[in-house]
């Protein structure tokens, strides 16, 4: 017996099919981990759990299952996203996979026209932005706007360790910089070298050269430097 429910389902699996196609297609061409059959996938069972909750409850059911698909996709976005020492890669196919879910949700809620545009603003999202994040990222960084982890590194002979560390101490309060902590590195068999970790902050450059510049001229100081280190 023909089933009235069967034509809306079809339609809600094809618009989720058609869609998380163009956005798999993209993913599939930059060769992402997630690429033309995950996005699809993802679109499709969202679709469908979503349809099974609207015919089975109606608006109320599929609400429901909506709120289980928006959390569900979390973990199968976490497996998408790799750590590389202080790299992470990944978080933009796991965004996307999200998106495909939503996509999938409009779809099996009946509303394709949604769908459609969702679909139209990811691909603009992953394509047509790109050259203005590659203009980003070629731009030099500046230290004066960007918060940054900055260090003070001051080296100096083992037997000075402790007036060592009360200078940096000191000159960094008088500067008003929070330091998070002092780390002491081996360097050579009579030097060692004090890392002083400031609270990530952003400072001007000329203001850490003056702190710099003020342990140089300390006695129990061989060398100081500082360092800086983007927070992303």
């Amino acid at each position: 017996m023909f089933d009235p429910a069967t034509i809306p389902t079809l339609l809600a699996y094809g618009c989720a099919f058609a869609c998380g196609t163009l956005i798999g297609l993209e993913r599939q061409w930059r060769q992402r981990n997630a690429g033309l059959r995950t996005n699809v996938l993802v679109a499709l069972g969202a679709a469908a759990f979503v349809n099974l909750g609207y015919q089975t409850f109606g608006p109320d059911g599929a609400t429901r299952i909506i709120a289980y698909v928006v959390s569900g996709i979390g973990f199968l976005g976490a497996g998408v996203i790799l750590k590389d020492g202080t790299q992470i890669r990944g978080l933009n196919t796991a965004a996307t996979l999200w998106c495909s879910a939503a996509v999938g949700a409009l779809s099996g809620a009946a509303r394709p026209l949604q769908a459609v545009l969702l679909t139209a603003f990811v691909l603009a999202g992953n394509t047509l932005l790109r050259p203005l994040v590659n203009w980003i990222n070629r731009r030099p960084v500046s230290l004066a706007v960007t918060e940054a982890l900055y260090a003070i590194h001051v080296t100096g002979r083992p037997s000075h360790i402790a007036e060592l560390r009360d200078l940096i101490d000191e000159v960094l309060e008088r500067a008003h910089y929070p330091m998070r902590g002092i780390e002491i590195e081996t360097n050579g068999e009579h030097l060692v070298e004090l890392v002083a970790d400031l609270v990530p902050i952003t400072v001007a450059e000329a203001e850490l050269d003056a702190v710099v510049d003020e342990l140089r001229r300390a006695p129990e100081v061989l060398s100081a430097t500082w360092s800086a280190e983007t927070t992303g």
